[in-house]
């Protein structure tokens, strides 16, 4: 049963189907939800790791952005074992996207928060989410960072312009017209992957 792969027993089962109903199903689906829950979301792991870790306030922004990530809520939404959970319409063909996996989880979060109290939904997202490990944490997709963090800060566009030099290649990140950060790497991938990390210490923890 869901109740048991979530953790939660809701005394309102409408607010649980309405948190697992993809829009491709029904008007009644998990929209709303998901905007409120995302909120929730940052404001407790960001309310957690203030509690619970010394780190400055940049090295916390970067720290809470692994937490929200939609790679991770998919991660813990794969863990709970909630596909075959999810209503969606034939459009969506079976395939659950880590999007709908992350919008999900942060549904969940919002109805359990609306059926009963913001405790109770602080306590699902430390046992389920496993916010308690940040000091194992370790999240590698430094360019998944960056857009992340970018986007919740600053009004921009962003881009990167890599390019072959010699034996490597060179990426460029910049934020409208400014060129924010560069790095070198044996492939593409790896050029913006270093890249990005650089921007990430220059924008969020230096």
């Amino acid at each position: 049963m869901v109740d048991e792969k979530i953790g939660y027993v809701f005394k309102n089962k409408n607010l649980l189907k309405r948190a697992l109903t993809h829009p491709s199903k029904s008007k009644e689906n998990y929209q709303r939800l998901e905007f409120l829950g995302d909120s929730i979301l940052n404001f407790l792991v960001g309310e957690y790791l203030f509690k619970h870790c010394d780190k400055q306030e940049g090295e916390l922004t970067v720290l809470r952005s692994h937490f929200v990530s939609e790679d991770y809520l998919a991660a813990c939404f794969d863990e709970m074992g909630l596909a075959e959970e999810v209503i969606a319409g034939k459009s969506l063909n079976n395939e659950i996207t880590s999007a709908i996996k992350g919008d999900v989880i942060e549904s969940i979060i919002a109805g359990i928060y609306l059926d009963s109290d913001l405790d109770t939904a602080r306590n699902f997202i430390i046992e389920k989410l496993h916010i308690d490990t940040f000091e194992d944490a370790k999240n590698d997709n430094y360019k998944s960072q960056l857009q992340e963090l970018v986007q919740a800060n600053f009004k921009c566009t962003m881009k990167y312009e890599t390019v072959k030099v010699g034996k490597y290649f060179e990426a460029k990140f910049f934020m409208d017209e400014d060129l924010i950060a560069v790095g070198y790497g044996k492939d593409k991938t790896k050029a913006e992957q270093n890249c990005a990390y650089v921007a990430l210490n220059k924008l969020f923890v230096d």
